[in-house]
């Protein structure tokens, strides 16, 4: 697919899943982009990796920047490359049994048709899900069902994965085949006019929270927060609210 203007909407499909990334972050020092190719302020790639020596990147609350790089979509390949610093969407319109649940599960946020089937089915095959499945899913749904759905190797349709908390939307399948595609893309939308620095520091507090304990959430959020007040963003949003038009966000 070719590059397209800042502000557009990319997505892979792996099957019946299809993966929407969305907004505008930067990318930190250290990192590279294999595969990519770039317009002015868009960049389009199948995911980033460290620059030296394979070691893992370190957890950084500061949206300091040493480089040009913009992101505006990204196309997602694999599932250890879904955590982005950009809001990603799956959306599953048939399958998603194994691998492709478990990719969708490393999404933030994950919406079905309702004639979608998906599940961990690989204790049918006397493996364990082996792409994070077994961290993901207790954390998408409780310990409890997780273990019996992988210990079941059940699989869902959309609507016994929206009662389970699997998935945030469930959509009736359309003619076309892409109910649940078109309601990831009406949500990117809702999310791209928003601060890029804020979406990024938002997801990355949300996500660091959630691995420690409230008050540890607590000090992560506040840090958080003190690097989108100083933020250029935030004072054209204050101004663009007292001239009452929409803002024009530069991630910065």
């Amino acid at each position: 697919m070719a590059a397209a203007a800042p502000g557009t909407l990319g997505s892979l499909q792996v099957g019946r899943t299809r993966l929407v990334a969305a907004c505008c972050a930067r990318l930190g020092p250290g990192w590279r982009l294999p595969g990519s190719w770039t317009t002015p302020r868009v960049t389009w790639a199948r995911g980033w990796v460290p620059a030296a020596g394979g070691a893992a990147p370190r957890r950084s609350y500061s949206p300091e920047v040493n480089t040009e790089d913009e992101l505006r979509v990204r196309y997602l390949e694999e599932e250890n490359r879904a955590n982005l610093p950009v809001p990603t969407i799956a959306a599953i319109d048939g399958l998603a049994l194994g691998g492709g649940l478990e990719l969708a599960l490393a999404c933030d946020i994950r919406v079905a048709a309702s004639s979608a089937k998906m599940g961990l089915v690989e204790t049918k095959l006397a493996i364990i899900p082996g792409g994070g499945g077994t961290q993901r899913l207790p954390r998408a749904i409780g310990m409890s069902l997780a273990k019996e759905l992988i210990f079941s190797a059940r699989v869902l349709d959309g609507q016994e994965a929206k009662a389970v908390g699997l998935i945030s939307h469930v959509l009736e399948q359309n003619q076309e085949g892409d109910a649940a595609y078109r309601k990831a893309l009406d949500l990117a939308r809702e999310f791209l006019p928003q601060g890029p620095v804020a979406m990024r520091v938002a997801k990355l507090a949300i996500n660091q929270g959630m691995e420690v304990d409230l008050v540890t959430g607590l000090a992560i959020e506040e840090a958080c927060y003190a690097q989108t007040v100083l933020t250029k963003d935030r004072l054209e949003g204050l101004l663009a609210f007292k001239e009452k038009r929409s803002p024009r966000y530069k991630g910065e």
